[in-house]
């Protein structure tokens, strides 16, 4: 009886553009996009996750499709919570159980407000406590970076809402920075440039599709292009343009300079022993934004500093959260605790 009790702790990368949930001795169960879709007029949700994504810039009046994470933060309470309650409801068919035990990751930079917020909403959803872990800590244990040791790991986790940069030492964040410039970013750049340079509307689904087969950080040999459909501004009829892999990298220069600058910013705020480090172990990218062709190029370039992508960087902090829950008493020093909140 006791083994369906541990079985019951989960933890939650609740991310601005994905949710995972990892559940203990089982792995990542669950992994949809963080987004909901409301009748806007008896306020019920209609569908959470892959279905609702599906609806966003193709609903009627009263639907709306929501994301209620804007920029790694809870924007919308009501539609975060019954989010979450919704996903801890898939992992669990059996709700008669001991409520579990969550940990969530909330990015590095995140205010005191916000990060109650996070709590309230795991409680709201069903949790009998709640703890939670920075990003960039989950995404270094989760891409099996030797975190506890005396040595430089760095994390860049370019996730949907913001980019985390963290240098870690001895099971802790020595220096971090947290940018609100990631994947959402360069999906608008790439929607203002097609504004600006096709007078072509796009979607914003279409911009992320955009991005994942034409998108890239640094020139390659064959530079791919695509035709990309959206509404004409001039007659207001749908048209397509065919566009390169080149002119993308033009449209969200912008965004990945604010991405490489905060990669210099903290190594310029990090104290030489481990600088030195990071010279020899180098770089490690994970989340979405890790998927960007040459991303790793870029930085290599623009840093002088070698750059790994992690194994499988989608899921890198959903499995560090999750590496959090299994050995929880060996890793609770890594979660951010109460006494701090209480202060």
């Amino acid at each position: 009886m006791a083994n369906s009790f541990i079985g019951r702790d989960m933890a939650v990368d609740l991310g601005t553009a994905n949710t995972l949930v990892y559940v203990r001795g089982r792995g990542v169960l669950l992994d949809e996009p963080s987004v909901v879709a409301l009748n806007a007029t008896t306020g019920e949700i209609l569908a959470v996750g892959h279905e609702a994504k599906r609806m966003i810039g193709r609903t009627p009046d009263n639907i709306t499709a929501i994301r209620p994470l804007q920029d790694g933060v809870i924007a919308d309470f009501d539609a975060t919570e019954q989010m979450l309650r919704y996903f801890i409801q898939q992992v669990h068919r059996r709700r008669y159980f001991a409520k579990p035990r969550m940990v969530i990751c909330v990015p590095s930079g995140i205010t005191a407000v916000e990060q109650r917020a996070v709590k309230e909403a795991g409680y709201q959803a069903g949790a009998r406590r709640v703890y939670i872990v920075e990003e960039p800590m989950a995404a270094a244990i989760g891409a099996g970076l030797p975190v506890h040791q005396a040595t430089g790991n760095m994390v860049v986790d370019v996730g949907g809402g913001t980019t985390e940069v963290a240098v870690i030492s001895l099971g802790g964040i020595v220096t971090s920075l947290s940018v609100r410039t990631a994947g959402d970013e360069l999906d608008q750049a790439i929607v203002a440039w097609m504004k600006k340079e096709h007078s072509l509307m796009l979607g914003e689904r279409t911009a992320e599709e955009v991005k994942m087969t034409l998108g890239s950080a640094f020139p390659t040999l064959d530079e791919p292009e695509a035709e990309i459909r959206g509404r004409d501004m001039v007659t207001g009829l749908p048209r397509t343009v065919v566009v390169s892999s080149a002119e993308i990298r033009q449209a969200i220069e912008e965004p990945l300079h604010a991405i490489v600058d905060a990669v210099r910013a903290t190594l310029d705020q990090t104290p030489p022993e481990l600088a030195g480090d990071i010279m020899d172990r180098g770089i490690v990218l994970t989340g979405g934004g890790a998927l960007l062709r040459g991303l790793d190029e870029r930085l290599r370039h623009e840093t002088g500093m070698p750059v790994h992508v992690a194994e499988d960087p989608l899921t890198s902090v959903a499995l560090g959260a999750g590496k959090c829950v299994e050995e929880f008493e060996a890793l609770q020093q890594v979660l951010v605790s109460d006494q701090r909140r209480a202060g």
